[in-house]
């Protein structure tokens, strides 16, 4: 191979950059992107690593008997419909990816009929009483680590406790 053909095979490499780096840049120049508002939508239960508050808004916290006091059983049914895709609500309802939640309030942790639970879940000892269902639905990942559960929690107290009222009212 004579120099002729490694200047060919080098001024093709160079024209290959040139072409990729010319590409590039024209896309820069005619699209024109600006990044994304980090307060555009905010997607409930997801907590941003590294983030630093500028200036955090600290909900009170309210006991969860208090605010079922005032808890509405239709608000969550509607809450409730976030969960139909891995549960059922109905008397006799089936398991499915998740257990059944009919008669779920004053159930033992991890006893649900014929439903195989996470080790991180069967591994509770307890009741789902008002307290535990209201840890669990805020973040369930958090307050079972371990646990199969996908579902990255409800952020907001009165549809936790709405979703509560609504479950305690499959009896």
């Amino acid at each position: 191979m004579d120099s002729f053909e490694l200047n060919k095979i080098f001024g093709a490499l160079c024209f290959t950059l040139l072409v990729y780096l010319g590409v590039q840049n024209l896309g820069d120049i005619l699209f024109h992107t600006e990044p994304a508002d980090p307060q555009a939508y905010v997607v409930e239960g997801v907590i941003e690593e590294g983030a630093v508050a500028v200036a955090a808004v600290v909900e009170e916290v309210v006991p969860i008997a208090e605010l079922l006091q005032t808890a509405s059983i239709e608000k969550g049914m509607k809450t409730a419909k976030k969960c139909i895709s891995c549960h059922s609500f109905e008397a006799g309802g089936a398991n499915k990816i998740g257990p059944a939640l009919w008669g779920i309030v004053d159930r033992e942790v991890g006893a649900g009929a014929g439903f195989k639970y996470s080790e991180a879940l069967a591994g509770l000892s307890g009741q789902w009483d008002y307290e535990a269902l209201n840890g669990f639905l805020e973040n369930p990942k958090k307050y079972a680590v371990g646990t199969n559960m996908a579902f990255a929690g409800l952020r907001k107290a009165n549809d936790r406790a709405n979703i509560i009222a609504y479950l305690d009212s499959l009896k």
